[in-house]
């Protein structure tokens, strides 16, 4: 009497993500956030595929369909970093294939590029209500991050109210926009109320890398020109992402802030903002000019409709953290987490 064999399932094959992914990847990604983020993923892959050498995407595949993703990148010193890392910032493995080890098997595969890349941590943040994911990081063998998550919902910021400070939005910020919006052209509108003629703060413009990568080496201590180039031709190239700002006073350019509001990262559909970094030149310390950057990005942002900005600053900078807390930012509900994997 023959045995009937057991079919065997199509193994799993963990590969670099395509471009023909893209619909599967949101369509998987759907099924665990409220809405669609098709333009979010476009933008990442696409600059996965130009960038190969800061993205990394990996795909989940089985019997030729696509069950489970991850997309990583590079950090190059954002918040102050000094060390390479690279940001998990979303990942999801099909309701029906979950269980089988497919989240462990891309977190791997991974671990592995970051070798590959030099890249010494994986770092991630997380709702620490969202305890499935929580729970995998904790058996994925991640930890608490020596930093902590802040932001300020927009109607509760309080730069507008700091003194010398004061900076009212433009009557005519009234409309959706997606693109970054100059505030600093001359018109007639309450933004002279802020320190009449002190300041001047304006979109990031072509010949603002120099100043800035000056005042970066001066506020961290080190060059980190690579990662203030890349902040800054990608602001210069996709303003629908970032949103970056120059302050300049008598003329001279005395800060910046470089900020993103992408609408995508770590599962969150919600329109939020991340700030990835702000420097004042010591010169100006102490003027108001980093409250000037953040009431105009505030202004800015509203008229994307962004509903929240957000940053990460480590426990030790109290100048920092004090900073962000007089303009209204608070502990966020996300937690920070890393894994050492060299």
């Amino acid at each position: 009497m023959a045995t009937r064999k057991q079919k065997q399932a199509p193994a799993v094959s963990i590969r670099r993500t395509k471009a023909e992914d893209m619909d599967a990847v949101v369509a998987l990604d759907a099924k665990f956030v409220d809405q669609p983020r098709q333009l979010y993923f476009q933008r990442r892959l696409k600059a996965a595929l130009d960038q190969t050498g800061l993205h990394v995407q990996l795909s989940a595949e089985q019997g030729g369909s696509l069950i489970g993703f991850i997309k990583a990148r590079k950090l190059l010193g954002e918040f102050g970093r000094t060390e390479s890392a690279l940001r998990l910032e979303a990942m999801a493995v099909a309701p029906d294939e979950q269980g089988q080890g497919i989240g462990s098997a891309l977190l791997a595969r991974l671990e592995d590029e970051a070798k590959r890349m030099g890249v010494a941590a994986i770092r991630t943040t997380a709702s620490w209500r969202d305890h499935a994911i929580v729970q995998f990081f904790d058996k994925a063998g991640f930890d608490f991050a020596h930093n902590l998550v802040l932001d300020c919902p927009m109607r509760q910021n309080r730069v507008g109210a700091h003194e010398g400070d004061k900076i009212l939005a433009p009557a005519h910020v009234t409309g959706f926009s997606t693109s970054e919006v100059d505030y600093s052209a001359t018109a007639a509108n309450d933004f002279e109320a802020f320190a009449q003629d002190q300041f001047e703060v304006r979109a990031l413009a072509a010949g603002d890398l120099d100043d800035i990568i000056r005042i970066d080496q001066k506020v961290s201590g080190r060059r980190r020109e690579d990662y203030i180039r890349e902040l800054f031709d990608e602001a210069m190239n996709d303003s629908a992402v970032r949103v970056s700002l120059v302050a300049r006073v008598d003329g001279i350019t005395a800060g910046f802030v470089m900020a993103r509001a992408d609408f995508g990262d770590y599962g969150r559909a919600e329109p939020v903002a991340v700030l990835d970094t702000i420097g004042v030149n010591p010169d100006y310390g102490h003027r108001g000019v980093g409250h000037a950057l953040l009431s105009q990005l505030f202004v800015n942002l509203a008229a994307l409709r962004v509903e929240r900005v957000e940053t990460v600053v480590t426990r030790e900078d109290f100048g920092l953290l004090g900073f962000f807390y007089d303009a209204g930012f608070g502990q966020s509900q996300r937690l920070s987490f890393d894994k050492r994997v060299a």
